[in-house]
């Protein structure tokens, strides 16, 4: 069994993010919110309330998040504020789960902002391991490629390693290619943590941002994760990590080394086990996907290297089918038929091209959705008839999804003509079974009907030859028997 690979996903500055993103849509000549000090929150005309999201540049002046608007202003008499809009928030963080699902086998939404996706099945033809910690980024983690250019909104210019031939090994590959896809197709960045655990990749995910990818393996917890204070640890809290420190635990590392039954004296048994576990680098691996009413049903993968006519066969080929048998488990597992099958890629520029294909009769077959979306395939990238393919126009693929849209639950499935011909032969014999079974029934009925009758009869004829002799020979010559 593969060891579990959980990423964390969390957009950097959200609220912030978002409304600078609606900003410039209705002012395009405006500075953006995410590279200058401004924030969110409060009544903007009165300045009154709290900061429930602050810029980078924003943070530099030691303004956080619940601090009053007030004292923000004095610490930074020249930061913007704007007002929460939620609508437009809702609006990022569907667009941005979308994406998500496309990726993951599975993801957990968290919050608005964040989610946890497990990644264990996610296919990269060509890698041999879904732990590379011999690559090493240091405390910056992996920095986007637009960086080089430094047009990162909000970019705070901290060292970082760049993914080189090197160090573009999977899990790294497809975390890099999900913030880039975040990033062209949104315009917002992410935080990427990868690990083996929930805990352990939250925490990377919030080590140095905006726009990084940080690796926390088991293996890297001493040197990464120990030296941090303690209130850093994710679930520790402030009142938490105050107590700790008057016993004079104040890095994470103190507390992976603390006697267990000491940490439970100062926070409770279970407040106690939790915070040495997780300094430890302890926790669990699982990640709840949200069931709800799906409308479709995809997986896609960013594949080890570019895909081009040469590899179609022998890279793209084996994809397809993996990922067609992730949406077919999906599917039964769910009790939905796909009514249209998706191909689906993305190139080396990062744009999305898609090819889709409505069933005769709806399906969750693996070789059924595994041969559709290889036609696609085909026809997208090699081309058919007088149609170009990708290829054939100089595109190289790096990522290749599979979905399955207009699904069917089993009460409205649709079936095709022989699916309701067979149907209506069933019927006919069940209908024909019901006749035969009243007409024995019925004539059942009708011979105990006939039956009770001639005993009648007999018996009205004993009856009468039995008062004709008394009458003639004296009362009680004959009697019945019994």
């Amino acid at each position: 069994m593969s060891e579990p690979l959980i990423f964390h996903v969390d957009v950097n500055s959200a609220f912030l993010s978002w409304s600078a993103l609606n900003r410039l849509q209705e002012q395009p000549d405006a500075p953006d919110l995410r590279d200058i000090p401004s924030a969110v929150g409060g009544d903007v005309k009165t300045r009154h309330g709290i900061i429930t999201a602050r810029s980078i540049p924003a943070k530099k002046y030691g303004i956080h998040t619940a601090d009053p608007v007030v004292k923000a202003l004095e610490m930074c008499p020249d930061l913007v504020l704007v007002p929460a809009d939620f609508e437009t928030y809702r609006k990022f963080s569907h667009a941005l789960m979308d994406i998500l699902r496309r990726t993951a086998n599975a993801v957990e939404q968290l919050s608005i902002d964040e989610a946890l996706l497990d990644m264990t099945e996610t296919v990269n033809t060509g890698s041999e391991t879904a732990n590379p910690s011999h690559i090493c980024s240091g405390t910056g983690g992996f920095l986007m490629e637009e960086e080089r250019d430094g047009h990162i909104p909000g970019s705070s210019g901290h060292p970082g390693t760049f993914l080189d031939e090197g160090s573009r090994v999977f899990p790294l590959t497809v975390a890099d290619e999900l913030r880039e896809e975040v990033w062209h197709s949104l315009g917002f960045t992410v935080n990427i943590g990868i690990s083996t655990n929930r805990l352990l990749a939250k925490m990377a995910s919030d080590f140095m941002k905006p726009g990084r990818i940080h690796t926390l393996w088991p293996e890297e917890v001493p040197a990464k994760m120990w030296p941090m204070p303690v209130g850093d640890l994710y679930g520790c809290g402030k009142k938490g990590a105050a107590r700790l420190n008057d016993f004079g635990i104040r890095t994470i590392g103190d507390a992976a080394h603390a006697d267990p039954e000491l940490l439970q004296q100062i926070l409770g048994e279970k407040g106690g086990q939790y915070i040495y576990n997780s300094a430890n680098g302890i926790a669990s691996s699982a990640v709840t996907a949200e069931r709800g009413d799906a409308k479709s049903y995809s997986n896609e993968t960013t594949l080890a290297n570019d895909l081009g006519y040469a590899n179609f066969n022998t890279d793209a080929v084996p994809v397809i089918r993996h990922l067609s048998a992730k949406v077919a488990r999906r599917l039964q597992r769910d009790h939905f038929y796909a009514g249209t099958i998706e191909l689906s890629v993305k190139t080396d520029d990062f744009h999305r091209f898609s090819r889709q294909t409505r069933l005769p009769q709806s399906t969750q077959e693996e070789e059924v959705i595994a041969d559709t979306a290889q036609e696609l395939a085909a026809k997208l990238l090699i081309g058919s008839g007088d149609e170009e393919g990708l290829f054939a126009k100089g595109r190289k693929i790096r990522l290749i999804g599979v979905g399955g849209t207009n699904l069917e639950d089993d009460s409205n499935r649709q079936m095709d003509l022989f699916g309701y011909l067979a149907e209506q032969e069933q019927a006919r014999k069940e209908e024909e079974e019901k006749r035969h079974k009243r007409e024995q029934e019925q004539r059942q009925r009708e011979r105990l009907e006939q039956e009770r009758q001639e005993r009648t009869k007999k018996q009205t004829r004993l009856d009468a030859m039995l008062r004709e002799v008394n009458q003639k020979y004296g009362n009680g010559t004959l009697r019945k028997g019994g």
